[in-house]
């Protein structure tokens, strides 16, 4: 076994703290990685307090994790020691179910193994990257070019590729008008993303203050939701709504800004089962659709774009002694628009 270090939660109720335990040697498909950052996403903040159900603890956090091959089990054929690579939200699947076969995993009938608080197949459960190790087959790890700005790198692995990928699967870009429903982790990368792929993008926000931040990120225009004059100039403009709130919201309000045949993708979880007016949907043959991360090779492919395009998240780097600051922090929004840890102030 191999002896690793990071931060765990214990209980819902208590901070993270300083904890050592033991990873599995590779096996022969395995690679070992040195983690050099992790990006803070909600969900960690979710899972240390038992909000989703289900935790398991003690819960090591952290599922967007840049480091270094350290060592390889002797059949991996993809990495060598030394490369700079990445992992994201999970890292098993079945791969016979319908979608595994379509290169399509991250929607696996029979479940996806998380990369923090999963059940692998033998019944242990992983542990995430606020750590300094992880041991990873090699299918689910990503190569991550070293031209871009490694810190800003890791929150793609959850929030870049969660915008992503339903920009990509809408073919939204070009003669597209799209609102971008939050700005926080997962809306800046949506902002982002939606203008360099061509789309007129709009950002809808409860903070006027945040108008600034929006245009500089690449938004054309913004919306304060909270100003009824703002809301009705808007009604009836947009192809795609992407929102991206997981605090509980009302979606009627926004599905009437949407043109006839408009879609909202729906990319936060909001705690409680939201109430929808049905007409508002059968009156201009509206959709509401939803999207979960996105495949390996699709992550990959926005790996490829971000350093095409020189395309990195925002972030804030801390020391992993501030994760509970940051957690703090972050229920608050004060955070502009991704927390990452060094952790090589482990």
């Amino acid at each position: 076994m191999i002896k690793a270090k990071g931060y765990a939660a214990h209980n819902a109720e208590e901070i993270l703290v300083p904890f050592h335990f033991e990873r599995k040697e590779p096996g022969a498909h395995d690679i070992l990685i040195h983690i050099l950052y992790c990006g803070v996403c909600h969900a960690d903040v979710h899972q240390s307090k038992n909000e989703y159900g289900g935790t398991i603890y003690p819960l090591v956090p952290g599922h967007e994790i840049v480091g270094r091959v350290k060592a390889t089990g002797n059949e991996v054929t993809r990495f060598r020691t030394g490369d700079l690579v990445g992992v994201g939200y999970f890292i098993h699947s079945c791969k016979h179910c319908n979608s595994c076969e379509e290169g399509e995993e991250q929607y696996c009938e029979n479940g996806i193994t998380p990369t923090q608080n999963g059940k692998r197949p033998d019944g242990s459960v992983t542990k995430g990257g606020y750590s300094d190790s992880i041991v990873v087959n090699e299918e689910y790890v990503l190569k991550v070019p070293e031209t871009l700005y490694t810190p800003g790198v890791a929150p793609l692995l959850c929030a870049g590729i969660t915008a992503y990928s339903p920009i990509k699967r809408w073919n939204i870009g070009k003669g597209h008008k799209v609102a971008v429903l939050g700005l926080g982790g997962l809306g800046h990368m949506a902002v982002k993303f939606a203008a360099s792929f061509g789309a007129e993008v709009t950002v809808l926000s409860s903070s006027p203050s945040k108008k600034e931040s929006a245009l500089k990120l690449g938004a054309h225009h913004f919306v304060a939701n909270l100003d009824k004059q703002q809301m009705t100039a808007a009604a009836t403009t947009f192809d795609f709504i992407i929102d991206t709130v997981s605090a509980k919201h009302n979606y009627n309000s926004y599905l009437d800004l949407l043109k006839k045949d408009g879609t909202m993708i729906l990319l936060g979880v909001p705690p409680e089962a939201p109430q929808l007016a049905a007409y508002k949907l059968i009156s201009k043959r509206r959709r509401i659709a939803g999207s979960l991360v996105g495949s390996i090779s699709e992550t990959q492919e926005m790996l490829d774009y971000c350093a095409e395009n020189n395309i990195t998240a925002d972030v804030e780097v801390i020391q992993p002694q501030d994760i509970n600051t940051a957690f703090e922090r972050m229920v608050k929004g004060d955070v502009q628009y991704r927390f990452t840890i060094d952790m090589s102030g482990l």
